[in-house]
């Protein structure tokens, strides 16, 4: 077993260089170190942990499963270190704590903003950086708290549900009103429907899903042309389409409680979606124990506890979902 007494920190350090960069080249430059010592550390610690850390392919290195699941740990570890080493510099006793969260950007544009502004007015001794990179759907290791916006899943991670989505029809008031007393078939036939991507799944998936649980069916005769329509990568995109006043999106309730109470956005029908999706705030286990890490992670939980997003009906502006701590936006 490996003893703390003997890390190979240098080995460490060039194996999260190269592992960084793809490159050992780069890796020396960025060390200032020659390539060969940036080899040799590397091949050291492969013989140290008895497996391959890279591949060498054509195209350039690769990342073994192993060196896949090292990396992350070393690069968060190092940058951990360089923070509490700043923290000491720059205010001699590490008072101020900065936590890393990552988010997807439909979350970070709707809700983000009175979260941390509360949470910095409750715990001023911590500073969070957000970092929203498109399409987050998988908790990022070198984070120190990731919400991502999947299913269910069994991984390494402690995951806390904050709320399950529920996907309802949701269009601008005016043309909600132009189609009053409509029919739920004539209203998606008649109207430009708009799709949010889900990663690996037909851009279609979530109305032929919702249509078929209606039960107007997307498939025979007069039925509903679930394929038409406008593709967006983000919920937010479609929803800033539908507030222009064209087209219907399938959008979470909750995520959009400020357009619906302000009336800008209506549900037409009281119709929704329960697809499976869901609001999970991830941490590795080994950060449970991190003061600053645990404070965020109960805050967070608290703060969401008891959403129940609720449709609002045509021309009515919605009760806006309640929490159990401030409302998030």
């Amino acid at each position: 077993m490996m003893d703390r007494r003997w890390l190979p920190l240098n080995a460490l350090r060039a194996f999260e260089a190269v592992g960084r960069h793809l490159s050992f080249t780069a890796a020396a430059n960025a060390l200032s170190v020659s390539q060969s010592a940036i080899s040799r550390h590397v091949i050291s610690l492969e013989a140290l942990l008895g497996v391959q850390l890279f591949e060498r392919r054509p195209q350039g290195l690769a990342l073994t499963e192993a060196g896949a699941s090292l990396l992350p740990v070393v690069h968060k570890s190092f940058d951990r270190l360089v923070q509490a080493l700043n923290d000491i510099v720059s205010d001699g006793g590490g008072k101020v704590r900065t936590l890393r969260v990552q988010m997807p950007p439909t979350f970070a544009h709707q809700l983000a903003v009175p979260i941390l502004r509360d949470f910095r007015q409750a715990c001023p001794d911590i500073i969070v950086d957000i970092e929203s990179p498109h399409g987050v759907s998988a908790s990022a290791r070198d984070a120190d708290l990731s919400l991502v916006y999947a299913k269910p899943q069994v991984n390494d991670y402690v995951a806390d549900l904050l709320w399950m989505v529920r996907l309802t029809p949701l269009c601008h008031p005016d043309l909600a009103h132009r189609f009053k007393g409509a029919e739920l078939a004539q209203f998606l036939t008649e109207n430009e429907l708009l799709h949010v991507k889900l990663e690996n799944e037909p851009r279609y998936v979530l109305w032929d899903m919702f249509v078929r649980q209606s039960g107007v069916g997307s498939s025979g005769v007069g039925s509903i042309d679930v394929e038409r329509g406008l593709v967006f990568d983000t919920a937010i995109l479609a929803a800033q389409y539908a507030l222009s006043g064209e087209g219907v999106a399938l959008l979470d309730a909750h995520m959009f409680a400020a357009e619906i109470a302000a009336g800008r956005l209506v549900a037409p029908y009281e119709r929704s979606l329960e697809d499976g999706y869901g609001y999970y705030l991830q941490i590795h286990p080994e950060d449970l124990g991190d003061p600053a890490i645990a404070l965020f992670r109960s805050w967070m939980i608290q703060r969401f506890a008891g959403a129940k997003p609720a449709p609002a009906a045509a021309g009515k502006a919605a009760t806006r979902p309640r929490l159990r701590s401030v409302e998030p936006g």
